[in-house]
């Protein structure tokens, strides 16, 4: 039983000014944690015992999913990073610091590295395989913008899982086993966790899953479609693109003066043509590679998918210089004639008179048939998708919603195996590289997304898996041995079934103490008074209803087991 006179909880009536979102500021409120620094929180008591309910679960699901916990150091030496290239690619968003020695190290961001070299040394044959281990362990991240609490910090606890096998097909498997888990561990802390189609960003790997908690505040947007369940982050998701309508041949391609028109909106309306008939060029640089990417000019270039389909490294718009080196100035670029690769939407294979920057200063194409005029590489899915686009599965209309990861499965392939030499001996002797998947949960992000999606105006509602504790005793006459006694007594009778109590046995105000039982927002609320028990026993309600019933003190216990069921 957990005491309030022996605990260190303080709640308070307003929320600081830099919580900007609704769990944030309860989670502050209602006394579970407090900021130490921008993006670093430290976690008190009640808040603690909320979190270790998390793990608890994930360590539950880890190990019946067949994974192993293991536990990695923080602090990684940065040779490692190194051998896999991301020393460099990581960028300024990861910790680096030095040792007396001199020599530099990694406050971890993630951990595939650290995980494959412990795989090298101990994996080498086929008969090892297949094997997932985990852990639970802070991780660091210089983030530009802390925000949003415990969503976005630089400091955060993640569980971090690594399957490693000997084919694809195992590695199927291993992703299966781990997504499953994923799936019962949302449902187990209270979490309404979509999985949606995700890139893999810095991870890499060949597809990725992420659980999305679906949030006003989430920082993601997510196409959904409500007809089939189709689901995609907005970088990863696809449409079902009918192909351009205009496929009309109208002679060669002729110039036309468009002197200070550059934006697709402008020089359509200048021509007095559709703006999805103009194409829209950028040139990015993919590993410091310069490309040529086209959409329609009411569309956006996905970067994302660029990278994805092209590969080769960091993926970023190509600065005014290098545009005009490779095509012409900014604004009046097109591809016909530009020797650089050129990708286009696969919504433009077979466009004809359609107008194009002339790669002159002021000057345009019309007249142009893509496939006649310029060298396309591929007609891939290039463009953003948006509400109102068809879903690539049903064609229905997609909406658009936002979210919040908070986890994440990733099929590696040999990305980091091939990289390090974490390799193993087949059946016939040879050696192959350890084909590897990646999963992570955020787990400290788990906690708030738990109170951001379960709350009320008055606030916290907690499930009860994860509560702090899951009974609210409220002592309204701490000075009455009678009243005392009873609910002593009921405490320690729910304590006995393995029911957490937390006992308000503060010296003050009903008031007071209803306030911050709703601010915290334990499952159910006992309030133990004299007026109540005179009149037959407890006050006992669901924190989610409004009306108490009377229970004498002898069923009490009973009742509010039944109400946690």
């Amino acid at each position: 039983m957990l005491r309030w006179s022996q605990t260190l909880l303080n709640t308070l009536r307003e929320a600081p000014q830099d919580a900007e979102i609704v769990s944030h500021k309860l989670m502050i409120r209602a006394g579970m944690m407090r900021k130490l620094a921008g993006g670093l929180y430290t976690y008190l008591p009640l808040g603690m015992r909320a979190l270790r309910k998390i793990e608890a679960i994930v360590r539950e699901e880890m190990d019946r999913a067949g994974a192993q916990e293991t536990l990695f150091p923080i602090l990684q030496p940065a040779e490692i990073w190194k051998q896999t290239g991301r020393w460099e690619t990581m960028g300024p968003g990861m910790f680096r610091v030095r040792d007396r020695k001199e020599a530099w190290y990694v406050l971890a961001p993630t951990a595939e590295e650290a995980f494959t070299q412990l795989a090298k040394s101990e994996i080498s044959s086929y008969r090892q395989l297949p094997r997932t281990i985990y852990q639970l362990q802070d991780k660091f991240r210089d983030e530009i913008r802390p925000r949003f609490g415990l969503i976005r910090g630089k400091e955060f606890i993640m569980k971090d899982a690594y399957s490693f096998d000997a084919d694809d097909a195992g590695a199927d498997r291993s992703y299966k086993a781990m997504y499953d888990a994923y799936v019962r561990i949302f449902a187990r802390v209270g979490l309404k966790a979509k999985p949606v189609e995700a890139d893999t960003g810095d991870i890499g790997g060949n597809f990725s899953h992420e659980f999305m908690v679906f949030a006003a505040s989430g920082e993601d947007g997510i196409l959904d479609c409500q007809a089939c369940g189709y689901a995609a982050n907005q970088e990863r998701a696809e449409r079902k693109a009918a192909r351009v309508p205009y496929q009309t041949e109208a002679g060669a391609a002729e110039p036309v003066a468009t002197p200070g028109q550059h934006a697709c909106e402008e020089v359509a309306r200048f021509l007095g043509r559709p703006v999805d008939q103009v194409v829209k060029s950028l040139v990015v640089t993919i590993g410091g590679k310069p490309v040529m990417a086209l959409v329609p000019g009411d569309r956006e270039v996905s970067l994302t998918k660029l990278r994805r389909i092209i590969g080769g490294g960091a993926v970023a718009e190509a600065d005014a210089e290098t545009v005009a080196q490779v095509a012409g100035p900014v604004g009046s670029i097109g591809p016909v004639g530009v020797t650089i690769p050129v990708y286009a939407d696969r919504s433009l294979e077979g466009a004809a008179d359609v107008v194009v920057g002339a790669n002159r200063e002021g000057f345009h194409l019309t007249h142009v048939s893509l496939a006649r005029d310029a060298k396309i590489a591929a007609y891939v899915d290039l463009a953003t998708v948006r509400a109102g686009d068809c879903c690539p599965k049903c064609g229905k209309p997609l909406e658009i919603r936002r979210g919040t990861e908070v986890g994440q499965c990733f099929k590696l392939g040999t990305k980091y195996s091939a990289a390090m030499g974490a390799n193993f001996l087949d059946e016939t002797g040879q050696p192959k590289p350890i084909v590897m998947g990646c999963y992570g949960i955020g787990v400290s992000r788990t906690l708030q997304a738990v109170v951001e999606q379960s709350n009320d105006a008055d606030g916290i509602i907690w499930p009860a898996a994860v509560s702090p504790c899951q009974v609210a005793l409220l002592l309204l006459d701490p000075g009455d041995p009678e009243v005392t006694a009873k609910a002593e007594t009921l405490a320690n009778a729910l304590e006995a079934r393995g029911i957490d109590v937390f006992l308000d046995d503060r010296e003050e105000r009903p008031g007071v103490k209803f306030k911050d039982a709703d601010l915290i927002g334990l499952p159910v609320r006992v309030v133990a008074g004299a007026k109540g028990l005179a009149k037959g026993g407890f006050e006992i309600r669901r924190r989610t209803e409004k009306e108490s019933a009377i229970v004498p003190p002898e069923a009490a216990a009973d009742a509010i087991a039944a109400l946690l069921k």
